[in-house]
């Protein structure tokens, strides 16, 4: 089998341009880990650490003595985020307020069983750290809007108002005000005005007779 490479196989939903899109996005499965917080505190990045530590376990598996069944050659995914608020009175700037579901896209391979078994693995190599707070879920987005976000995480206020002028013109409101960040660049080694991100939010059809804003849609992560 060819060697799974996102930023080909997938390049579609990871690549975008640095236009506004509308695109169906499929059902995947993550590892994931749920938090509150500014995600420039050490427990954020401690959660990163573990989410990619259990990524590149799963990777580096065809070196065991029980390599899993279906193994295929892949790049490891990146960091992705889903983000909230935890009180939605709160500005956006607080980042002390922030909710979020950090996760990392997993290969097909990985079966639910297969999932149990590193957890357990990297418990024993590694008992002082947490991987017991890493969820298997599968989320399921659906049409959505996104667009390639060039430079600060700050700024990204000026892209989410392009892409929501974008979505008026075309016909499409949001359906929940969560978000997805996909982080395509390293914040340790890239200036800030560098950093590529994707920004992507669901959406749904405006109906001609419909003059309401639309309320948040149930939340996209299933356990």
């Amino acid at each position: 089998m060819e060697k799974v490479d996102y930023r080909k196989t997938f390049k579609k939903l990871y690549i975008p341009g640095t236009s506004p899109e509308i695109k169906e996005v499929p059902s995947f499965r993550f590892a994931a880990i749920e938090g509150e917080g500014d995600p420039n505190s050490d427990e954020f990045a401690e959660a990163t650490g573990v989410l990619y530590s259990f990524s590149y376990t799963v990777k580096m598996s065809y070196k065991s003595k029980d390599v899993p069944s279906g193994y295929y050659e892949y790049t490891v995914f990146p960091l992705e985020g889903v983000w909230d608020l935890v009180d939605k009175t709160k500005p956006v700037e607080e980042k002390s307020n922030y909710k979020y579901t950090i996760m990392i896209r997993q290969p097909d391979f990985l079966t639910d069983e297969l999932f149990e078994r590193f957890i357990s693995e990297l418990n024993k190599k590694k008992p002082d750290v947490c991987f017991d707070r890493i969820r298997y879920i599968t989320v399921t987005e659906g049409e959505c809007c996104q667009m390639m976000h060039l430079g600060s995480y700050d700024s990204e206020r000026e892209t989410f108002d392009i892409m929501e002028d974008f979505c008026r013109d075309k016909g499409y409101k949001r359906s929940e005000m969560t978000h997805r960040e996909i982080y395509l660049s390293d914040p340790r080694k890239t200036a800030p005005e560098k950093l590529k991100t994707v920004l992507r939010f669901r959406v749904m059809r405006i109906k001609k007779d419909d003059s309401s804003s639309g309320q948040p849609a149930p939340d996209a992560i299933e356990a």
